[in-house]
C-alpha cells in the first residue's frame, strides 16, 4: 500500500496554508493566513474563491459540523467552525457567510473540535482552557485550565471524555465532574497534536520530540516509532480507524493502525500543518507551509485468498493475479473503489454508488446493485452471505445480491463497527455493544431479529474482540470472545431454553481467528501459538480440553501480532513491525471433523491409528462423546489412558433404557440438571434419586423420594452407610426428622430396588417391541 500524492506547480495561497477539511469525497476547504478560503473540486480540477475574509481573522483550525449522526442525515451539516488567533471562533457557512462570531479565549483559539454526533463544540486555547459550547455557540462549561496552551484536543468515541495535551502529557478528562482523571507523561518535547478514532478506540500523538505514538484508550503505549528529523505537526485516523496518516515537514506518512509505516513520501511542501481524510477514507489532504496543498490517494493495497493475488493498481482498477497459473485479469470500475474484501471464492468490492461481486470462478461479469447510503465502512464474508456496514445500518446480502435482512438493536451507531466487533456466519450475527461492552446482541441470518428469547448475551467484563465459528449446524454453533483482561471464552449460543454458558478456554490471548472451512480456532496466547482442534471438547469433558491443544513457541512474533486469516491449513499472522508470518497447521484434525459430522467412526479411529497423535485421540473422544457414539468414545478414551471415563463408558452401555443412557451422558458432561429432568421426564424416580445419592447430593436425593413418596429408606440407609465409613455423626436436620418415623431395612431396600431395574428392563423391552412392530407396519 502507498499514497499517490499530487501537487499543482504554483501554490494557489500566498501564505501558509493552516487547515484543511472535506466537505464530500471530491470538495474540499482550505484556509491560510492570505485571508481566503480556496474550494477545491477533484472532479473537474478547479479551485475557486469562497471568501475573503477580515484581515484580522489568521485561520488555526477547521472542523465541519458532521454529515450523520447515528444513520439519520443532519440538516445542519452545511457549516463548519474556524477558530482564529484573535480569540474567536467563527461558525462559518458553505458560502463563506460568517453566520456567529464569539469571543472564546484570551489569546489564539488553537483548537476546535465537534463531537460526533454534532451537539457540542469543544474548543482549547493558548490561555490553557478549555470549554464546551453549543452547537449555536452558547458557552456550556470550561472544562480544564492550565498554564500552558492546549495545542490539540479530541473527543472520545462516546462523546463522554475529553484527550486534551498540557506540554509533555497527554490528560483524558470525564465530561462528569466527578470521575477519575488520566493523565500520562507521554513525549519529550511539547505535544503538537493528537487525534482519537471513534472505530478502533486508539489514541494518536505527534510531538516536537520528532516521534508520533499510538497508545490505547487507557494510556498503554502500543507503538512508538523512531525519530523524525523534524517534529511531528500533524497526525490522522482515517475514519474506519485501519489507517492513519501523519505529517511533518517536507514529509507525509501512511501507517497501519498497530504502528508500522506502509509508506513514506517526500513532497516539497514544507511543513503539513494539518491533515485530513475523506469520510470514505480513499485520499487525504495536506495543509502545507508553502502556500501547497498536498492531495494523496491510497493506492497499492492488497487482498489474499488461496492462490489469488488482488491489487488495487488505481483508483478504479483492480489487477487480479491468479499465482497457479500466472493469469492476470484487470478489473474496471466505474467509480472510486472504497472498500474490497476476497475470501470463501468470492471478491465483494464497494465503490462510492455501486457494489460488485465477482466469483473467482470467473471475473468477467460481476454482480452489480446500487448501495444505499454510500460509504461502506466494513465488508465482511462468509460462506454464503456477507455483511455490509455503513452510516445507515448493517445488511447482510446473498452472493446473488440479494439483501436478506438488516438486523437493528436499540442505540446501533454503525460509525463504530468493526472486524473485531462484528462476526457473521452462515446463520448467525453477532455484534458488540458499543454503549455496554459486556453485551453481545446475536441474530438470525435470515430474519435480521433477535435469536431465542431475545436476550443478548452478558459477559462479566467488557468484551474486546468477538468471532462466530463458521461450519457445522446451527444449532451447535459457537461464539469466541476475548475479554479486558485478554481471557480467551466460549459460548454455545443456539441453546434453546438455556442459559448461555461462557466457559474459559484460554488466558492472555491477544489475536484469534476461526478456521473458514472447518471449527478449528487459531489463536497467539501469551508467547504461544496456539490452536483449538475442538474447542467444542469443553462442553463436553472439560479435562479433555487442554489434550486438543497444538502449542508452538511464537516468541518471534513480537509484542502484538494479529491474525489476519486462516484458511485451509494456513495461519496467517501479521507481526508488529509489519511483517507476514505463515504458519502450518496439520490438516488431520480437519479430515477428523469432517469424519466426525457424517458419523464415518472406522474411518476416524482409521486416521487416529495412522497418525499416532495424543492430541487426535482426545479430539476423537470429545467428538464421540458429543455425537453420543460410545463404542468409538471408549476406543478414543483408552488411546489417551483415561481408564476412569472408559469404566463409566462401559457402565452407560450396559444401562437397560434409552432414557438413562442418555443421562449419564449428560451427567458424563457435567450436567447435573438436565440428567434429572430426563429421567423425572422418563419417570424413572428411582434412578433419579440413585444420581444424587451416587453424587453425595443428599439434600436433593432426600427432597425427590419425600417428594414423590418413595424410596425414602432408600436415602436415609445410604447416608447413614455413607457417614459410618466416615466415623461421623448426623447433624442434618431434615435427615434427623425423618429417620426418627421410618424404618431401615437393607433386605427390603435391595429387593425394591431390584423391582424399579426390573420393571425399567421390562419398560425398554417393550418400547423396542413397539417401535420395531411400527417399523414393520
Amino acid at each position: 500500500m502507498r499514497l499517490k500524492t499530487s501537487l499543482l506547480k504554483e501554490p494557489k495561497h500566498r501564505e501558509l496554508v493552516s487547515c484543511v477539511g472535506w466537505t464530500t469525497a471530491d470538495e474540499l476547504y482550505s484556509c491560510s493566513e492570505d485571508h481566503q478560503i480556496l474550494r477545491w473540486n477533484l472532479l473537474n480540477n478547479e479551485t475557486n474563491v469562497v471568501v475573503n475574509m477580515q484581515e484580522d481573522i489568521y485561520p488555526i483550525d477547521l472542523h465541519w459540523f458532521p454529515k450523520s449522526s447515528g444513520g439519520k442525515k443532519q440538516a445542519l451539516a452545511e457549516i463548519f467552525v474556524l477558530t482564529s488567533t484573535d480569540g474567536k471562533f467563527h461558525l462559518v457557512s458553505k458560502t463563506g457567510r460568517i453566520e456567529k462570531s464569539v469571543e472564546a479565549h484570551r489569546g489564539a483559539v488553537l483548537a476546535g473540535r465537534w463531537n460526533c454526533d454534532g451537539t457540542a463544540l469543544i474548543t482549547a486555547g493558548e490561555d490553557g482552557q478549555i470549554k464546551i459550547w453549543s452547537k449555536s455557540g452558547m458557552l456550556r462549561s470550561t472544562l480544564a485550565q492550565q498554564g500552558s496552551p492546549v495545542y490539540s484536543v479530541a473527543w472520545a468515541p462516546d462523546s463522554d471524555r475529553i484527550l486534551y495535551t498540557s506540554g509533555k502529557q497527554l490528560i483524558i478528562k470525564p465530561l462528569q465532574p466527578s470521575s477519575k482523571v488520566l493523565q500520562w507523561k507521554a513525549h519529550d518535547g511539547i505535544i503538537l497534536r493528537v487525534d482519537w478514532n471513534s472505530v478502533n478506540d486508539l489514541i494518536l500523538s505527534g510531538a516536537e520530540d520528532c516521534r508520533y505514538k499510538v497508545w490505547d484508550s487507557y494510556g498503554r503505549l502500543l507503538y512508538m516509532s523512531a525519530p523524525h528529523d523534524y517534529p511531528i505537526t500533524s497526525v490522522a485516523w482515517a475514519p474506519d480507524g485501519e489507517l492513519f496518516a501523519v505529517g511533518s515537514f517536507n514529509t507525509l506518512r501512511l501507517c497501519d493502525k498497530t504502528g508500522w509505516s506502509y509508506a513514506l513520501e517526500k513532497p516539497n511542501t514544507g511543513s503539513v500543518f494539518g491533515v485530513a481524510w475523506s469520510a470514505d477514507g480513499t485520499q487525504l489532504a495536506g495543509a502545507c507551509g508553502n502556500g501547497h496543498v498536498i492531495f494523496a490517494h491510497v493506492v497499492e493495497q492488497r487482498w489474499e485468498w488461496k492462490h489469488f493475488q488482488i491489487t488495487l493498481t488505481k483508483r478504479r482498477t483492480m489487477q487480479v493475479r491468479n499465482v497457479l497459473n500466472d493469469a492476470v485479469d484487470m478489473l474496471e470500475f466505474r467509480d472510486r473503489v472504497v472498500k474490497a474484501s476476497l475470501a470463501h471464492g468470492h471478491l465483494v468490492v464497494t465503490t462510492s454508488l455501486q457494489c460488485y461481486v465477482y466469483s473467482t470462478k470467473n471475473w468477467n461479469t460481476p454482480l452489480i446493485f446500487d448501495l444505499k447510503e454510500g460509504t461502506v465502512s466494513l465488508i465482511v464474508q462468509t460462506e454464503r452471505y456477507f455483511l455490509l456496514v455503513d452510516g445507515g445500518g448493517i445488511y447482510v446480502y446473498s452472493y446473488e445480491g440479494r439483501l436478506v435482512s438488516s438486523p437493528k438493536f436499540q442505540g446501533m451507531r454503525t460509525d463504530i463497527l468493526n472486524a473485531q466487533s462484528v462476526s457473521i456466519s452462515n446463520d448467525t450475527i453477532a455484534i458488540r455493544d458499543k454503549t455496554d461492552e459486556k453485551v453481545v446482541y446475536l441474530f438470525d441470518v435470515q430474519t435480521g431479529k433477535p435469536l431465542g428469547d431475545g436476550k443478548p448475551l452478558t459477559h462479566k467484563m467488557e468484551v474486546m474482540e468477538i468471532a462466530l465459528d463458521q461450519c457445522g449446524p446451527a444449532s451447535d454453533r459457537k461464539i469466541a470472545l476475548i475479554d479486558k483482561n485478554h481471557d480467551l471464552y466460549l459460548s454455545s449460543i443456539r441453546r434453546l431454553a438455556r442459559e448461555h454458558t461462557i466457559v474459559k478456554i484460554g488466558t492472555m490471548v491477544k489475536t484469534i481467528a476461526w478456521n473458514d472451512s472447518v471449527n478449528v480456532l487459531s489463536g497467539v496466547q501469551d508467547s504461544q501459538f496456539t490452536v483449538w482442534y475442538y474447542p467444542g471438547a469443553v462442553f463436553v469433558d472439560k479435562d479433555l480440553l487442554p489434550k486438543t491443544l497444538l502449542t508452538k513457541d511464537a516468541s518471534d512474533l513480537s509484542s502484538s501480532p494479529h491474525i489476519l486469516s486462516y484458511v485451509g491449513t494456513q495461519v496467517t499472522v501479521r507481526r508488529v513491525d509489519g511483517s507476514l508470518v505463515y504458519s502450518a497447521v496439520s490438516p488431520y484434525p480437519a479430515i477428523l471433523h469432517e469424519y466426525a459430522s457424517t458419523a464415518r467412526w472406522e474411518d476416524a479411529l482409521r486416521l487416529c491409528r495412522f497418525a499416532k497423535d495424543q492430541t487426535l485421540w482426545a479430539c476423537l473422544a470429545g467428538m464421540a462423546m458429543a455425537s453420543k457414539e460410545l463404542t468409538t468414545a471408549e476406543v478414543a478414551y483408552a488411546a489417551i489412558g483415561e481408564v476412569d471415563k472408559v469404566q463409566y463408558i462401559n457402565f452407560i452401555k450396559e444401562l437397560p433404557s434409552k432414557e438413562s443412557s442418555l443421562a449419564h451422558m449428560l451427567l458424563f458432561s457435567g450436567h447435573q440438571q438436565e440428567a434429572e429432568a430426563t429421567l423425572m421426564q422418563a419417570g424413572l424416580i428411582y434412578q433419579a434419586i440413585q444420581v444424587h445419592i451416587n453424587l453425595y447430593n443428599w439434600d436433593r436425593a432426600l427432597e425427590l423420594a419425600v417428594k414423590h413418596k418413595t424410596h425414602v429408606d432408600t436415602v436415609l440407609a445410604y447416608r447413614q452407610k455413607f457417614l459410618q465409613d466416615f466415623g461421623k455423626k448426623e447433624t442434618n436436620k431434615r435427615f434427623l426428622q425423618y429417620s426418627e418415623g421410618v424404618e431401615v431395612d437393607w433386605e427390603k431396600i435391595q429387593a425394591k430396588i431390584e423391582m424399579e431395574l426390573a420393571k425399567e428392563r421390562e419398560r425398554a423391552a417393550t418400547t423396542s417391541v413397539r417401535s420395531s412392530v411400527a417399523v414393520r407396519r
